[in-house]
């Protein structure tokens, strides 16, 4: 049942975050980038699901629910912005692992602030059906989500009108690169 609960989809999606910064900051230097390359892949379609599904229903249903999911998006935009200055420098930039650390804060502060602040209340206000129901959708837009961050795109409306396109282009350009042999 727990992988049909989108609390529980998603708080184990935050522990395999926490497991990719690990492998990352662990790996041998000529593995580092494709280590890099998951975690930026995961949080990617993480975060679009979570703005797409969850804040959107928390906003309805959670005591507080607007400042409650605004200040998860500030948080989540403060990420992106690092993650994507990040990936532009890349891992042989003198201040990777420096920024690493950094981002690695801020999304650890964040998946524990959507822990205490909105999953939890998002448990106790949301039925077991209404929890499946979001997890199924989690999933279908992690399927078509975006590949990179996309900071500026915090709304369900925005990652719809803007991100879907975008998606599609990142999907494509993985496809490219894969049928040249060079991803």
């Amino acid at each position: 049942m727990a992988e049909h609960d989108v609390i529980d989809v998603l708080m184990a999606q935050h522990g395999q975050i926490r497991d990719l910064f690990d492998e990352v900051e662990q790996a041998p230097p000529e593995r580092v980038e494709e280590a890099f390359e998951r975690l930026i892949r995961l949080l990617a379609v993480h975060e679009t699901a979570e703005e797409e599904i969850v804040h959107p229903y928390a906003r309805r249903k959670v005591d507080g629910g607007p400042g409650v999911v605004a200040d998860r998006l500030a948080e989540e935009n403060r990420a992106k912005r690092l993650l994507v200055e990040i990936d532009r420098a890349g891992v042989d930039d003198p201040a990777f692992w420096e920024r690493l650390a950094e981002l690695r804060t801020a999304v650890t502060m964040h998946a524990r602030s959507e822990e205490r602040y909105e999953f939890a209340q998002l448990r106790n206000s949301t039925s077991v059906v209404e929890r499946r129901a979001m997890a199924a959708a989690v999933r279908a837009a992690e399927a078509v989500g975006p590949l990179r961050p996309r900071p500026g795109v915090e709304s369900a409306t925005k990652n719809v009108l803007i991100g879907t396109p975008l998606a599609l282009m990142d999907r494509a350009r993985e496809i490219i690169r894969k049928a040249l042999g060079s991803g």
